[in-house]
């Protein structure tokens, strides 16, 4: 943030010459700004607390006591701590686009020299399609491989994107600068403008707020996530069928491959009802207008631009008669007042056509602005999506039998894929509920009719085996459930959500609602109770019916619970409806914070395997939803090496994925990134459905992680256990300003807390991770693996681990990961945040977790055999250590505030906002939240 900045060059030879070039450029231009808007003494400071910082990290002893005394001064003015917090938060803002644009600038000089050698870029589709051919893979069973695949990430809102909405649209607009500087095209005179233009963002950006006043809105969140279907997926997905299509011609050119709807996404946004009383029947009903509004929007603007694209003249050429006779039957529909303009392209048909088509897909928008209960039938509108279809095929048929199959297969042909992938839908929503809302619903239910039998009747009180009797019965039966809905208001509510379902069916399409997933899903009787829900409101074998199981016990009795509903007729019948597929949700974040880092994974892992034999001795097709997020603790990490460190034949061609908050900006922010993404997803899907490697020694390897994982769930039990642990971790994090950020509509608790188990997973992880301590990352692996191997002085065991981390993908995914947590993690600034605790407390808790630390790092290194943590991923650890002089002193500005505020209460009111600015700051220093 120093000497004034030079034009960025375009002809820098090296990559990170050219990162750093656009990191001193932007830092320059932010120094220049802190001076014309705080002044020369904030900045002199800023620059001051930086020093220092690099100074210790140097190894200078004094440079931390100096920063701490710098800082406990500094918060005593909330204004200039304020302009501080902004400097580094700003800083981090910069650099993390820089680097952004660095990736964007890498994955495309790597296609550039893939392509020009003819040879497919690692981990991309037509890599995976080279070595499917490779494997010995047929034309016959590949297109079986395809009619079956199966891939949806789904958005949820969880609250995890602390950036603002204004905030992000901000800095996106600095991407496209950025780029525009890096495209070698600009005279002196533009490049200067552009970079005044960066400036000037910069000043607004130093201007704009960083926290929100209040809590966004369910539809802020639905809204959010539409962004980047407008701005990314609408164009990017059909770039991925057709990047498919090339790869399959290439490797297997004697085939005519069908390629179907295999790639779409899903949302949780307005959807999941799970602790969150703001998602609202009516809010359901505006989420899924307002996704068909978006999608209805962007299809009226490619039409537009493909109108004058097809000026095909009938003195030129010819059109299919049923192209003619459909063209004929829109004629009709038309007022005789509109026919002048159409009359104008007499000569040119196909414009004819796609006036008529705008025209009605601005018919379908208006229609739809209206509620369903008071929308009236319009000929003049779509009625489904396939309608808005079979115009678009009949014109693309017409145009490739009349010497136009390279117009056929160009650009109109991204619009059919847009149509076919989108529909009307754009993004299936997933209704989620607490299996507790659906059982007290049951019980009010079932009171109402068998209290006249016998009044002492409690299906509360009833054995699992007799609710299952019950429900059964209710199945099997012609007598509707609730005929009138005048039960309590959360009965009422919860019968309603299934006929808004089949609302939306109707309204909207069959895709628009798909699952329907039950939170904490512990017996099979829960699966029949949303059963029983939907056949009443008609949607028996209409949608996925969808357990979620969370925590440890839960993955573990899994495989029984799906046995039994697997031997129920009736739930055989919704089976069969439902093509005989099964999807099943697992979690990551509750069983990490029920067993810890390793037993979770390895519970995780047993889990898919056992569940994948469930369904295979009852032929049913499964689909595991994995419910990850984007930490380490909560199942976070690179979505490529996770896919292929999963069970093969948990995968097999279908596998759904939650993406979330920070996770869904730093992928789709970026079309080059984005673009990344998903080719890798298809890359690793495709290949782990393939022939994987079979390790004769698994059952062997799986008998030592089940020791080490149970040995490391003890470590982390004892822990968190201890009755001074929820104290140390209320004090020692920022918990209790997280939880007032407002970046989230749900509720931040679920209740009062009186263990880890009440508290939600995402502060959690976001807590450990502000502290430093990113517990929920590593911790229990050093003492789990450990003391296993101490028991063997011979070294046999450890080589062993050695070789399962060489030749087995999950484990050292489990491993690699643990690397990143440990790198991002410091003992010294978390002793920082102990010492905000009381001592007695400090004393029983910090000491175990800096120790198991020290032997978490040990144990990695030794089976890792590296010299340093991340020694393997260079570029990650390098970027890791430049970032930590500029995170640290926010984190020492955080511990002073929250010591400042806990000394004067009264100062809350003033202090509050640069507590919460700090917390922003260090989430976009380490680029994660929960």
């Amino acid at each position: 943030m120093t000497s004034s900045p030079p034009l960025l060059s375009t002809e820098v030879a090296s990559s990170d010459a050219r990162l750093r070039q656009t990191i001193r450029l932007l830092g320059n231009l932010l120094g220049e700004t802190i001076i014309e808007q705080e002044g020369q003494a904030v900045f002199d400071l800023e620059e001051e607390i930086r020093a220092l910082s690099k100074a210790q990290r140097s190894g200078d002893p004094e440079a931390g006591q100096q920063i701490t005394a710098i800082t406990r001064e500094l918060v005593k003015d909330a204004e200039k701590t304020r302009a501080v917090l902004k400097a580094f938060t700003t800083y981090f803002q910069l650099v993390n686009l820089a680097e952004e644009r660095q990736r964007a600038r890498v994955l495309r000089e790597r296609a550039y020299q893939a392509q020009s050698e003819k040879q497919p870029m690692r981990e991309t589709i037509g890599a995976a399609v080279r070595t499917l051919r490779e494997e010995g893979c047929t034309a016959a069973e590949l297109q079986a491989l395809i009619d079956d695949l199966f891939i949806m990430p789904v958005f949820t809102a969880h609250p995890t994107e602390a950036k603002r909405r204004t905030v992000m649209l901000k800095l996106r607009g600095m991407t496209e600068y950025l780029a525009q500087l890096d495209s070698g095209t600009l005279l002196p005179d533009e490049e200067t403008e552009v970079i005044e233009r960066i400036q000037e963002t910069i000043v607004t950006l130093w201007q704009t707020d960083e926290t929100r006043d209040r809590r966004p809105t369910v539809l802020d969140e639905v809204r959010q996530g539409l962004y980047y279907f407008e701005n990314t997926l609408f164009d990017l997905v059909p770039r991925i069928y057709y990047e498919f299509e090339r790869a399959l011609r290439e490797h297997y050119p004697d085939h005519e491959f069908q390629i179907p709807v295999f790639l779409r996404y899903g949302s949780w946004m307005g959807g999941d009802r799970d602790g969150n009383p703001y998602v609202t029947l009516g809010i359901s009903e505006a989420t899924l207008r307002e996704q068909k509004s978006t999608v209805l929007n962007l299809y009226t603007r490619a039409v537009e631009n493909l109108y004058g694209h097809l000026s095909m003249a009938r003195t030129r050429m010819t059109f299919s008669l049923e192209f003619q006779e459909s063209l004929r039957r829109d004629f009709d529909l038309v007022p005789p007042e509109e026919l002048d303009v159409l009359e104008r392209f007499r000569l040119e048909p196909y414009r004819q056509k796609m006036i008529l088509v705008y025209r009605r897909l601005k018919a379908t928008l208006q229609q739809n602005e209206q509620p369903w209960d008071k929308q009236t039938p319009n000929p003049r509108a779509y009625a489904s999506a396939e309608e808005f279809v079979r115009d678009l095929t009949l014109v693309q048929n017409s145009v490739r039998q009349n010497q136009g199959k390279r117009v056929s297969e160009g650009r109109f042909a991204n619009l059919v894929r847009q149509a076919r992938i989108f529909g009307f839908h754009l993004a299936t929503l997933d209704i989620r509920q607490h299996s507790d809302r659906h059982r007290q619903a049951m019980a009010a239910i079932l009171y109402r009719y068998y209290s006249k039998i016998d009044p002492t009747f409690d299906y509360l009180s009833l054995s699992e085996k007799d609710k299952i009797r019950l429900l059964e019965t209710e199945l099997n039966s012609d007598r509707p459930l609730t005929a009138r809905l005048d039960f309590d208001d959360d009965t009422n509510e919860t019968v309603s959500v299934f006929r808004l379902i089949r609302k939306a069916h109707l309204q909207v399409s069959e895709q628009s609602v798909q699952s329907y997933i039950t939170s904490m899903t512990t017996s099979a009787s829960h699966m029949l109770e949303v059963l029983l829900f939907a056949k009443d409101a008609g949607l028996f074998g209409q949608i996925d019916v969808v357990p979620l199981f969370e925590t440890i016990e839960d993955l573990e009795n899994a495989p029984s619970i799906m046995e039994n509903l697997f031997e129920i007729p009736i739930y055989q019948e919704h089976l069969r409806r439902r093509g005989n597929r099964q999807q099943i949700m697992i979690g990551y974040s509750d069983s990490n914070k029920d067993g810890g880092y390793l037993r979770a994974n390895w519970m995780l892992y047993q889990a898919q395997r056992a569940l994948a034999r469930t369904c295979d001795s009852h032929n049913v097709r499964l689909t595991l939803f994995h419910g990850r997020g984007g930490s380490i603790g909560r199942g976070g990490g690179p979505a490529n090496r996770a896919i292929l460190a999963q069970p093969p034949e948990s995968i097999r061609g279908r596998i759904k994925v939650t993406e979330q908050g920070e996770v869904i900006s730093n992928r789709y922010s970026n079309r080059d990134i984005g673009h990344r993404h998903l080719e890798q997803l298809v890359n690793a899907v495709l290949l782990t459905s393939s022939n994987r490697p079979h390790y004769e020694q698994e059952e062997a390897w799986g008998a030592i992680l089940e020791d080490v994982s149970a040995r490391s769930e003890r470590m982390y039990r004892t822990l968190v256990d201890d009755p001074a642990f929820l104290q140390y971790f209320g004090e020692a994090t920022p918990i209790d300003f997280i939880n007032q950020l407002n970046i989230g509509s749900r509720p931040a608790k679920r209740k009062q807390t009186t263990g880890v188990a009440d508290l939600r997973a995402i502060p959690w992880v976001f807590a450990w991770t502000q502290s430093r301590v990113n517990l929920p990352g590593w911790y229990g692996l050093g003492s789990g693996i450990g003391a296993w191997i101490d028991e063997d002085p011979g070294g046999e065991r450890l080589r062993t681990l050695q070789q399962l981390y060489k030749d087995w993908p999950f484990f050292r995914t489990v491993i690699d990961r643990a690397q990143f947590s440990l790198r991002r993690a410091d003992m010294g600034i978390a002793a920082l945040y102990a010492e905000l605790t009381d001592e007695s407390v400090r004393e029983q808790v910090y000491p175990t977790i800096a120790e198991e630390f020290r032997r978490t790092e040990e144990v990695v290194l030794s089976i890792t055999g590296q010299s340093e943590i991340l020694d393997n991923e260079q570029w990650l650890q390098r970027s890791i250590t430049l970032r930590n002089p500029y995170v640290d002193p926010l984190n020492y500005i955080q511990v002073a505030l929250i010591q400042q505020l806990r000394s004067q209460p009264r100062l809350e009111g003033e202090l509050r906002q640069p507590i919460l600015l700090s917390v922003n700051g260090i989430a976009a220093g380490l680029q994660n939240t929960g």
